[in-house]
This record gives structure tokens, sequence and C-alpha cells, in this order.
């Protein structure tokens, strides 16, 4: 029996998943799904009833791309049945402020500015400033901003990604455009395989899924 442990790398990779099982097991059944039209599923969130399906891309998501991801997995879910009882499925895009869940959501977020809530026993509880470093199983932070408190000058700070219980991008408004940030504002259709809608694409509509609905149609 193998006793090799994993890297400083792995492990927090399982700690920042920060995710309900179903949302962990909708991203692994979806993720190469979703690769084949071009986008890239950002992150799977399940709460009250909701799945949202967020997609990302360089150039920013369209609202056609929305619709065919849409199409696209609705059938792949009804297959599958990831999903417990009756939910409402909403594809979206992240907007102009992103959530840092996974590893590779820090490594991507490298020279964004960021806030960092961290976990009761570690102190400070939150913490602000641009991402400079992703590497061993911690980020660095150039940190301004301590549990709301501007610093008068910025410093270095290391976090280790076990002590993260969330963290996302932040935006700044102001004259100068933030680099990448080409979604102003996030995009997200809801659709349902009970409602054969010819709704505007720009309208969005209530949906509502059962797991045992899958032959209706």
């Amino acid at each position: 029996m193998s006793t090799e442990k994993p890297s400083a790398e792995e492990l927090p990779e399982e700690k920042l998943e920060m995710s309900s099982p179903v949302a962990t097991k909708v991203f692994e059944l979806l993720s190469p799904v979703v690769a084949t039209a071009d986008v890239e599923l950002l992150d799977v969130e399940w709460t009250g009833g909701t799945l949202r399906v967020v997609l990302d891309h360089a150039d920013g998501v369209t609202t056609e791309q929305l619709t065919s991801v849409n199409r696209l997995v609705s059938p792949i879910l009804d297959q599958h049945d990831p999903v417990p009882g009756r939910y409402t499925l909403e594809v979206t895009s992240p907007g102009v402020e992103r959530p840092l869940k996974r590893l590779e959501h820090f490594r991507r977020a490298v020279g964004e500015k960021i806030v960092v809530k961290t976990i009761a026993s570690v102190e400070p509880r939150r913490v602000k400033g641009a991402l400079t470093s992703v590497a061993e199983g911690t980020v660095t932070i150039d940190v301004t901003e301590v549990d709301g408190v501007e610093l008068g000058e910025s410093e270095p700070r290391v976090l280790a990604l076990a002590d993260v219980s969330t963290a996302r991008t932040v935006f700044e408004w102001g004259p100068t455009p933030k680099v990448g940030g080409k979604n102003p504002g996030n995009k997200k259709q809801s659709s349902s395989k009970n409602k054969n809608s010819s709704k505007n694409k720009n309208q969005q509509h209530s949906n509502k899924r059962n797991r045992n609905e899958a032959g209706d149609e």
C-alpha cells in the first residue's frame, strides 16, 4: 500500500471547494460538456432550490452562449439526475466580481484586487488588496485594508489557503476600465424543459425542473 502523501499544492484544492456535494457532483458532470461550447465552467452553486451554472470566457460570455449551454446541459441533468427534487436551473456569467473557490480561480486572479474572509480562528477576519502570487498552498496579498480599516501603506501578507473561508475579486468603479473586466454586469438565463417558450433572448423566465418529469416532453 502506498504511503505517499499529497503535495502541499494538492491539499488546498479540497479545502477550497466551498461547495455542497450536489454542486461538486454537477461541476464534475458538466465541465467537459460545457467545454464543447467554447466556454469554461467557472463554478456551480446549489442554494435553496436554485442550481446556478456559472460560465466564463476570455472575451466575455454572450447571450447566445448562455442559451446554447442551457440547451446543452438540460438533457444531461435529466439523464444523470444529480439534483434532488424540484429546482430552478440558472445559467449565468460571473459579472465583474467573481467568487474564488478553487485553486485555479486564485491563479487566474493574480494581479487583481480581492477581498478575503478567513475562518473564525484566524485573525484578521477580513483583508483586501492585490493578489500577487499563489504558491505552496498559500496566497500572497498586497493588503490595503484590514477588517474594514484602510492602511496608511500597503503591506504584503501571506495567507494559507486552508484558512480562507470565502474570497472574491473586487471591482472598483472609475474612469479606467478594469483589466480583463469585459463583463460590466453578469448575464443569466433561466429555462425550463416544461415550458416551450419563444421569448426574446434578453428576457428571463422562471424554470421549474423535476427529476420525475424527464419523460414529459
